[in-house]
């Protein structure tokens, strides 16, 4: 990966506001590309398409660190998704058998997902085999049928990952399902690559649907001043899916991240009692999806990963809100 590294002098409160993100902030600077790191208020970053980047140094190159890296994408995979599907690796055959023995097309959904489960569980379990024999000495080689065996668990896995849904209901986010996967197959300098670049549209998904709802909701007197709460929640949320857990920041930014999101979250509309009740109603129906915005940024940050079909859903949500609001003068 292809990178240069410089300290960038920038105002502190456009380093900590939500301009540090924007492209126009970006698109001043000298022959910026993609790859390219700067150090802002002391903190390192990597640009990609528009967006800076927390930057974490990859782990070293060796069986040990892709063990360590795959179990803890292998819990974030799980912690993501919907319950009941973390299948320990032992049952897989049984897993299987309710699988192919289901017809319902309901139920078999849920039995793909289990049988998911127990592939990734008997991949990480078939890996962390591998890995200890290492240490004993014991060379394992791509061609080994171990190593091939904990191949085809993730490749499995990887495309039931289609039946997998967000803990939400909402779409299946593949691309958390997918990360153990690519862990297991990519040098692990490139696979952290393709987290900063999966990072940088997470913050374009949060800053699309954060634009949205200003647009929807900013210019109504039943919301008033909620643009400066969406705006907080948004710059929250791209510091939060951002960050590592084991970052020290992680102790200002997830309370943040947290109790910006609860602030919107309770905005109520302002709804004046000579209403009528189609507007009464069309208001109500704006809150709550101004709530489910709300929801969908948080499970998108703390995902780190785009939810592009649930953003396109709740896109129409919002353009149908706005033409039923636009029949309401208060």
């Amino acid at each position: 990966m292809g990178y240069s590294t410089a300290t960038l002098a920038m105002p502190a409160d456009t380093v900590s506001g939500s301009s540090r993100n924007a492209k126009d902030t970006v698109s001043k600077m000298d022959t910026l590309e993609n790859g390219d790191r700067r150090f802002i208020d002391g903190t390192e970053y990597i640009h990609y398409h528009g967006y800076w980047v927390r930057y974490y140094e990859p782990l070293e190159e060796s069986m040990a660190s892709r063990k360590r890296l795959i179990d803890s994408l292998t819990r974030r995979a799980f912690h993501h998704t919907e319950p009941g599907i973390n299948t320990p690796g032992h049952r897989l055959e049984e897993a299987r058998a309710a699988y192919e023995a289901q017809l319902d097309p309901a139920l078999k959904r849920v039995n793909a997902a289990m049988l998911a489960g127990a592939l990734f569980n008997r991949a990480t379990d078939l890996f962390n085999t591998i890995v200890d024999l290492e240490a004993k000495g014991v060379k394992v080689s791509r061609d080994n049928e171990l190593m091939r065996l904990c191949s085809a668990c993730f490749e499995e896995a990887l495309d039931l990952g289609t039946e997998v849904r967000h803990f939400s209901g909402e779409e299946g986010i593949d691309e958390v399902w997918g990360e153990p996967f690519r862990a297991f197959t990519l040098g692990i300098d490139f696979y952290y690559e393709t987290r900063f670049i999966k990072v940088a549209q997470t913050m374009a998904n949060i800053d699309r649907i954060a634009g949205l709802l200003k647009e929807v909701y900013g210019r109504r007197p039943e919301f008033k001043d909620v643009v400066g709460k969406i705006e907080a929640f948004a710059r929250a949320a791209r510091d939060e899916c951002e960050t590592m857990k084991t970052d020290p920041d992680i102790f200002t930014i997830w309370p943040r991240f947290v109790a910006t999101g609860e602030a919107l979250a309770a905005v109520t509309a302002n709804i004046p009692e000579d209403s009528s009740t189609q507007c009464r109603y069309a208001t109500e129906e704006a809150e709550a999806t101004l709530h489910a915005g709300s929801r969908l940024i948080n499970w998108i940050a703390r995902a780190r990963v785009p939810m592009p079909v649930s953003t396109r859903s709740f896109e129409k949500r919002c353009r149908q809100v706005e033409q039923r609001l636009s029949h309401c003068e208060f």
